[in-house]
């Protein structure tokens, strides 16, 4: 007969084994994606940015501050609390029919966090889409804001071209691009992404991978610049195999910059003198966190990001849809409101689903975030919008 301790050793390493076992499983469903091999992997190996099994920053980018760990973080944030992470009522939206829309007329309709919709030189873009209730492996975690889900895939209309800036649940979402298959002409994602988006039944001669830097030429003159961003990468365990990044969109009348995940960086000032000028940025200025400072801007870093840039107009991003820091829900908005006084562009705050035309300097918006209640949906583009059905007037 076994002794009691080699009974309570026996189950402690047979539970074990069922866990990791369990874990293993779990880890191969196919929302993980896939590793870059063949081909795809050869190339990652080539490029100037990747050393050493994974890719890296222009700058060193710790994701942790030191003497910051997940454990740690965990710990802190159960001790120390913080209130209006959530809004207390459902964020107001309103729902732009999105193939109504004049294809003739630049537009850029945000669907909340990091997820646009974009018509530049008669092409539609999408970029990051998660058009479900949560953003993760599992629907508990990461859920969206009440109110910020009024756009499903049913919604799209056909679209030429699906960026998609790395490879984070809040930015690359299974269910959305697979649903989406049908109607997507190409892909363009950083080097490596194009595994996942393969595996999950996409055409290779489909989706092109690239790297910071590269461009590409597409129809009706519109061109796609993969720029530098300051992040890291990894849906699973394993992180930094595959490549994150920016993209710029530039046709012969507009130029619009994605910053995507990043923290503040020298590459906003390279790419303002390379560019010049930018009509519209959309800048990472949401779960900025000290404990985290490199790989997020804050409102303030963003603020002097769009200077640096030269840009006309500055469009928050990664706000107001999920919860991923310990700031207030609408803190963003707040900081680069006040941040934003006597610059020299033009702070843009549309709410979700609402209309943004490029090349517009007259169109103005209202501060959402603040009145929720008071806010009604107006009618744009002869009442192609309408209010979200989740609004309480």
């Amino acid at each position: 007969m076994k002794k009691p301790t080699q009974v309570i050793l026996s189950g402690v390493a047979a539970t074990g084994a069922a866990l990791l076992l369990g874990a293993f499983a779990f880890l191969q469903q196919p929302q993980f994606g896939a590793d870059p091999d063949g081909d795809r992997l050869q190339r990652i190996q080539r490029s100037q940015h990747h050393a050493n099994g994974e890719f890296h920053n222009l700058i060193p980018t710790p994701v942790l501050a030191e003497g910051n760990n997940p454990l740690s973080i965990m710990v802190s944030d159960l001790l120390h609390p913080v209130g209006d992470l959530q809004p207390a009522q459902p964020i107001p939206t309103v729902k732009t029919d999105l193939r109504a829309l004049d294809l003739t007329r630049d537009a850029l309709i945000w669907l909340g966090h990091s997820s646009f919709f974009i018509q530049i030189a008669g092409q539609r873009v999408l970029v990051d889409p998660v058009l479900k209730p949560y953003a993760g492996p599992v629907s508990f975690a990461g859920r969206a804001f009440d109110g910020t889900n009024g756009y499903t895939v049913d919604d799209m209309p056909d679209i030429d071209l699906l960026l998609i800036t790395h490879d984070h649940w809040d930015h690359l979402d299974h269910d959305t691009v697979t649903a989406l298959q049908g109607r997507v002409k190409q892909v363009v994602v950083p080097l490596g992404v194009g595994a996942h988006v393969e595996r999950w039944g996409y055409a290779r001669d489909k989706v092109r991978d690239a790297d910071w830097n590269e461009t590409l030429a597409l129809h009706n003159g519109l061109s796609v610049h993969v720029i530098p961003a300051r992040h890291y990468s990894g849906r699973a365990l394993t992180p930094n195999k595959t490549l994150w990044a920016g993209f710029v969109l530039e046709s012969g009348q507009r130029r619009v910059l994605l910053s995507g995940d990043s923290g503040y960086g020298p590459h906003y000032k390279t790419l303002g003198q390379r560019f010049g000028t930018f009509d519209l940025v959309a800048l990472d200025m949401g779960q900025y966190d000290p404990r985290w400072p490199d790989i997020h801007m804050t409102p303030q870093q963003a603020a002097q990001a769009a200077q640096d840039l030269n840009a006309r107009a500055l469009l928050p991003a990664h706000v107001s849809r999920f919860t991923l820091a310990r700031h207030a829900w609408n803190d963003p908005f707040e900081q680069v409101s006040a941040e934003s006084q006597g610059k020299p562009y033009q702070l843009l705050t549309p709410r979700i689903g609402e209309a943004l035309y490029l090349g517009d300097p007259g169109q103005r918006f209202l501060p959402w975030w603040r009145a929720a209640k008071q806010i009604a949906a107006t009618p744009t583009l002869q009442g192609m919008t309408r209010p979200s059905r989740r609004i309480n007037p």
